[in-house]
């Protein structure tokens, strides 16, 4: 049984190192395997799987893990050139997009999965990312990366909306064709310095809005998971811009986060997991499985997924928009539930709502991620301030014209 709280800051370092030394115990670094640099998707289930997304916010940790000192310099540079070579040399690519899910030690495809373009985004962001921290040939490598990507074959010509999905057995399939994580795809397409895409693309998707109660004019997605609102946040630094529309992307985040909560206490009679500081619904493993629908209002979805599970991911990942809300809810699962806690900190999920509280077991990349950069983006801005170096993420935000407001970049959220 737990005797001492832990609050505050020192709670943040706490769950930070957890989710580093995911990424750190949870990676392929057998020097004679092609899958070098992999990371898993998650630690119980399929674990001989990796996905690509979780290699790109891995990339992040090693950043993070040298300026804490958990890892040094030389080391972390090693892992992140090999780990680079991996994509370059041993990967299955097509117009240089990468399948989402592959095998640990041989780097294929696995479940007869997609080439995604979201998880090959967020892959290239986390190469971007350590190619401008670490420099030499890591951020050729990084540039390497990033040229290979032909936008334009992922594009419907008709629609001018990205596809979500394609695989060689059913082509193309879906559309990004409202709000939701994938700000980042435009910003990486229109800078493109083989590959460009117009910018028409970022204007043509569904931006639709909402109030729900108090807070107005919220941009809303499908089903108002919080991730949604969270991936492209963890690198682009948003605060302080907006689109020439007026959007200002960041403050829509803080909307939507303020809506998860205010849903959450408003539906605790229904759910007894949900409550003030019990918050944050996002994708997660839950009592029956993973599902990527745990949502709140406003949204389109009519929400039936909802079984009352909760995952700290969802107040982590939103801690620069909410930070004492965030705060506030972290030290309350850290406190109150001591089996929610484990070798790699706060477990993906739990749910209050059957005879007997359920915890999960697993951890996953994805939700492990989002707490980490998130929680570094607050405390130092660390992640933003390498990111945003990068010559084509400036030059991309220009040319979507989501431009610095006057009174320059904000500090640090803390």
């Amino acid at each position: 049984m737990r005797i001492f709280k832990c609050q505050g800051e020192k709670l943040l370092k706490k769950e930070l190192k957890g989710d580093f030394n995911f990424f750190i115990e949870e990676a392929n670094i057998d020097q004679k395997s092609k899958g070098y640099g992999l990371i898993r998707d998650k630690t119980k289930l399929s674990p001989e799987v990796a996905s690509i997304a979780s290699v790109g916010y891995g990339l992040a940790a090693l950043v993070i893990g040298v300026e804490r000192k958990w890892i040094c310099f030389q080391k972390a540079y090693d892992r992140v050139n090999r780990t680079l070579d991996t994509f370059l040399n041993h990967m299955e690519s097509i117009h240089g997009f990468f399948y989402h899910f592959i095998h640990m030690e041989t780097a294929k495809r696995v479940w007869n999965c997609e080439i995604s373009i979201i998880d090959t985004a967020i892959f290239i962001c986390g190469a971007i990312l350590v190619g401008e921290y670490f420099k030499g040939e890591i951020k050729e490598k990084a540039e390497q990366l990033y040229r290979n990507i032909d936008w334009n074959w992922y594009l419907n010509k008709n629609s001018n909306q990205f596809y979500m999905g394609y695989s060689p057995e059913k082509g193309f399939f879906g559309h990004w064709d409202m709000y939701a994580e994938q700000l980042m795809l435009y910003v990486l397409a229109v800078a493109s310095p083989t590959f460009p895409v117009n910018k028409s693309t970022y204007d043509d998707f569904k931006k639709p809005t909402t109030d729900y109660g108090e807070i107005k004019n919220i941009i809303y997605t499908y089903c108002g998971t919080l991730f949604t609102y969270q991936y492209s946040h963890a690198w682009i630094d948003f605060r302080k811009r907006k689109d020439e529309n007026g959007i200002d992307w960041f403050e829509n985040s803080v909307k939507a986060t303020l809506a998860n909560r205010k849903y959450c206490i408003e539906n605790s009679k229904k759910y007894k997991t949900y409550g003030e500081n019990s918050w944050g619904l996002t994708a997660c493993i839950g009592p029956k499985g993973y599902s990527g629908e745990f949502g709140a209002m406003p949204a389109f979805s009519k929400l039936e997924g909802n079984d009352g599970t909760i995952s700290p991911s969802g107040a982590a990942g939103s801690i620069v928009f909410t930070p004492e809300l965030s705060i506030q809810a972290l030290e309350y699962y850290y406190n109150h539930f001591p089996k929610f806690w484990g070798k790699y900190g706060l477990k993906d999920a739990y749910n209050l709502e059957g005879s007997k509280p359920w915890y999960a077991e697993e951890y996953i990349g994805i939700d492990k991620c989002i707490s980490m950069v998130m929680i570094e983006n607050y405390l130092t801005g660390l992640i933003w301030k390498y990111f945003m170096q990068n010559k084509h993420i400036l030059q991309g935000l220009d040319k979507l014209n989501i431009t610095q407001k006057v009174g320059g970049i904000a500090n640090v959220t803390k």
